[in-house]
């Protein structure tokens, strides 16, 4: 592809660097040359090999799983080795945490016991997240689910609420490896086209493969021609998570979680004393949210809403002050024919939002209507597009059409971000895969090495014995001719749970909540283990990839 640009666009259209972290691979070549003098390798600048490692999703035993890799790495002397950590959902709650600090790999110690500490702490207050909440209603155009997630579900994991822009505090870490968070564009995967492959650095945020890149301080701003046209506010690390980490945004079985999750929201806002203090009936109106959840759920379950419904008519219709009835017309609804039903249920909410907003507008009710609109019509990571209206002929031309895209949690394409760092001008020879996923540990090397055929991307076959999907071990290295060489490394086997495996996936739930002290502790050391049983196989398989390079000089 060749490069494109428009005068004076802000958006970039090629296949190169941002030059940023081009400078940052230069600079980092003292330290990679250092830690591997340590661990008794001496090569050239020249010789030296670029290496990605790569975390998993898998909820907060992913965030502590990452954490205890790299603690390990570090005593290890390995960690400085690295160019690029990049993460996938859970991982990338890990990667936020450790980069609030500066240089946080020089004092990891310090830094990892802090955010024990915090995990282990009380939760975030609900008023807190609720006042998180009201600013990201506020602040920008676009509301969505993922604001809702960030606010109210996410802090319950993480602990805290991390308000500081994504790119404030880069310029404090020299001497980190530069960090890759990674999502998917939900419409590129739904529908097989365009690039879904997604990359927000401390520099971009873009299209991985394709080569489409705007500065990440304007990621959602709104862009035409690719000139920004209105700002939006930077996301912050908060909502980077909540992005990032929106595994629940993708199927339809989780539609039901998410709404009773709101109608605990609802009945939250119910107990408030302000409530009702603007207008008498504004309960009423919280009352009618609250049955058009409990609607929602009944069709969801299968069971017969009619008498919700007939209550929620009656008392719209008795708060309408010109007496308006509801647009969408009754009718018997037939919860069998489960597409029929979804249909209704999505005008009827949305007819109910829109007619309680004509009395109802004031906070928080605008923001209730916001959520049921954004539920019933599954709207996650909604952001305006800034390749909308661009003439770019390497761009699929679905990406020029639209005014909004919408990103949601990577795992649910590929659960690690090995499209990040396979991008051919990162140059990368050794890729260390931490795998944290739930079920079968070979899911992702293996489908990373499937879409890298069909693609023509460069990746080494990968052959996995049929009986260590079940008892998998801990080390596995894939590699070939002109490929980079990958390291898999599976967190529970049978080298540091013995035949105890399914017992610790049990424990370790991907959608649990609030592990103990004890929990963090002990999966910190068995995460940790993956490292210090394997360092000498690490350490020959990165002197390996440079007797290649000297090879090939």
């Amino acid at each position: 592809m060749s490069s494109f640009k428009l005068q004076g666009s802000e958006v970039r259209i090629e296949h190169s660097l941002n030059k940023n972290e081009e400078k940052f691979r230069v600079d980092r070549r003292n330290t990679v040359q250092q830690s591997l003098q340590n661990n008794g390798i001496h090569c050239s600048v020249d010789e030296l090999p670029n290496i990605a490692l790569l975390g998993s999703g898998g909820g907060e035993r992913a965030m502590v799983g990452l954490l205890g890799s790299l603690v390990q790495l570090q005593k290890a002397d390995l960690l400085d080795c690295v160019l690029y950590l990049s993460g996938v959902s859970g991982s990338t709650w890990c990667m936020a945490s450790l980069y609030q600090e500066p240089d946080w790999s020089t004092k990891l110690d310090d830094v990892k016991d802090k955010i024990i500490q915090r995990l282990g702490g009380p939760a975030v207050s609900w008023g807190d997240s609720f006042a998180k909440l009201k600013k990201y209603y506020y602040e920008k155009d676009i509301f969505s689910l993922t604001d809702f997630w960030a606010a109210m579900v996410v802090t319950t994991y993480v602990k805290e609420i991390d308000e500081q822009p994504f790119t404030e505090h880069w310029g404090q870490h020299s001497k980190d490896p530069f960090p890759i968070y990674t999502v998917t564009d939900k419409q590129c995967k739904q529908k097989k086209e365009g690039d879904p492959w997604f990359e927000i650095t401390p520099h971009e945020a873009g299209y991985s493969l394709i080569g489409a890149f705007v500065g990440v301080s304007n990621f959602g701003s709104t862009f035409k021609e690719g000139s920004r046209i209105k700002k939006q506010p930077e996301i912050d690390m908060l909502y980077l998570q909540g992005l990032c980490g929106s595994a629940l945004a993708d199927g339809e079985e989780n539609r039901k979680f998410i709404w009773q999750m709101i109608r605990d929201f609802f009945n939250h806002l119910r107990s408030l004393e302000e409530m009702g203090k603007e207008d008498p009936d504004s309960h009423k109106c919280l009352q009618v949210l609250l049955d058009l959840v409990d609607m929602n759920l009944s069709v969801l379950e299968g069971k017969d809403p009619s008498a919700l419904e007939d209550s929620i008519r009656t008392t719209v219709d008795d708060l309408s002050p010109d007496k308006s009835k509801l647009i969408f017309p009754g009718g018997k609804l037939d919860v069998t024919d489960k597409e029929a039903a979804k249909l209704y249920m999505k005008q009827f909410t949305l007819d109910v939002c829109n007619n309680l907003s004509v009395r109802f507008s004031f906070w928080p009710f605008g923001l209730c209507y916001s959520i049921c609109r954004c539920m019933v019509q599954w709207i996650w990571g909604r952001k305006y597009n800034f390749l909308y209206n661009m003439t770019a002929e390497p761009v699929p031309v679905a990406l020029l059409e639209s005014k909004t895209r919408d990103y949601i949690d990577a795992g649910l394409l590929l659960n690690s971000p090995y499209f990040s760092v396979l991008r051919k001008e990162r140059n990368v020879d050794l890729i260390i895969s931490l795998d944290f996923s739930d079920g079968d540990p070979f899911t992702t090397v293996k489908d990373a090495a499937k879409t890298c055929k069909e693609r023509n991307i460069p990746f080494p076959e990968v052959i996995i014995p049929s009986d260590d999907s079940e008892k998998p071990k801990d080390f596995y290295v894939f590699k070939g001719k002109n490929v980079p060489t990958v390291i898999h490394i599976p967190l529970f086997n049978v080298v540091n749970c013995g035949d105890k495996i399914e017992d610790w996936r049990k424990r370790y739930g991907t959608f649990q909540r609030s592990l103990s002290a004890e929990m963090i502790t002990d999966l910190m050391e068995v995460a940790g283990k993956n490292i210090t049983n394997n360092k000498v196989k690490v350490v020959e398989e990165i002197r390996e990839i440079i007797g290649q390079k000297r090879s090939r000089r």
